[in-house]
């Protein structure tokens, strides 16, 4: 393990425009890592959106931006495992009839992983030193459960915050419902599974519900607020970065940092 890896943070587009203080706390989770950390100002989308509707021109030409912005890093970390999925699994597939682009792709996918993973698995994180009284319950994003291993590490780490209670959800591994474009190409089939999520939400008794993918918050967030619950919901880098003063998702603006 190196002492001070040099990591560059791909903040992702929802974060960027919707949650800005998810990046602050994942600098903030890294550099108690012990790792430098940038935020290259080229990064763009990470091109899922174009890859998962079949556009595989437009998804190469962004991912090309992406490789070329984050090559020169020790490290790529993603507050995201969908984000993390789509360069870690998906750029060597998109490139390997390439034999300009194959190698690049392949060199940026091998050294980019999710936040909470990466502290776990790469820096020898074992616990935070964070506070919060609240019950929690921790959804399972289906990229990063599936495609990266995700499970056990943010457990891990959410169980040595202090006064924070964690309850395990049913079918905390099912679908919310959201999956990028799918919520929008299939409106009724999403809503009824986001329906059901929620459900199993609300019977877990939890104030506070927990995930690494802030589509799967925002989707889980304005379902809970529908239907009338009581239920915050934050993505699980605030809750360890101890940085969960400002209001919840969808619960209102923060001040400027």
């Amino acid at each position: 393990m190196q002492d001070s890896p040099h990591v560059a943070l791909l903040v992702t587009c929802l974060v960027d425009l919707m949650r800005p203080e998810i990046g602050f706390a994942a600098v903030k989770l890294l550099e108690q890592a012990g790792c430098r950390v940038s935020v290259p100002e080229a990064q763009t989308c990470c091109g899922q959106p174009a890859y998962n509707s079949g556009d595989r021109a437009d998804a190469q030409a962004i991912a090309r931006q992406v490789i070329a912005a984050f090559e020169p890093f020790d490290y790529v970390v993603v507050p995201s495992g969908s984000c993390a999925g789509m360069v870690h699994a998906h750029y060597p597939a998109l490139f390997a009839d390439d034999p300009a682009w194959r190698p690049r792709a392949e060199a940026v996918a091998a050294k980019t992983h999710e936040l909470v993973s990466f502290l776990t698995d790469q820096r020898g994180v074992t616990s935070v030193p964070a506070h919060l009284d609240a019950v929690a319950t921790y959804h399972d994003s289906c990229s990063g459960l599936r495609e990266l291993k995700i499970r056990e590490q943010p457990r891990q780490l959410l169980k040595t915050v202090t006064g924070l209670t964690l309850k395990e959800l049913e079918g905390s591994e099912a679908c919310c419902g959201f999956g990028g474009t799918f919520c929008v190409k299939y409106g009724p089939i999403s809503d009824r599974i986001v329906a059901d999520k929620t459900a199993d939400i609300a019977a877990t008794g939890a104030d506070l519900l927990l995930a690494g993918d802030l589509g799967c918050l925002m989707n889980m967030a304005g379902k809970l607020t529908r239907q009338g619950h009581k239920i915050d919901c934050r993505h699980v880098a605030e809750v360890l970065a101890d940085m969960t003063d400002g209001p919840p998702i969808g619960r209102g603006q923060v001040e400027p940092l």
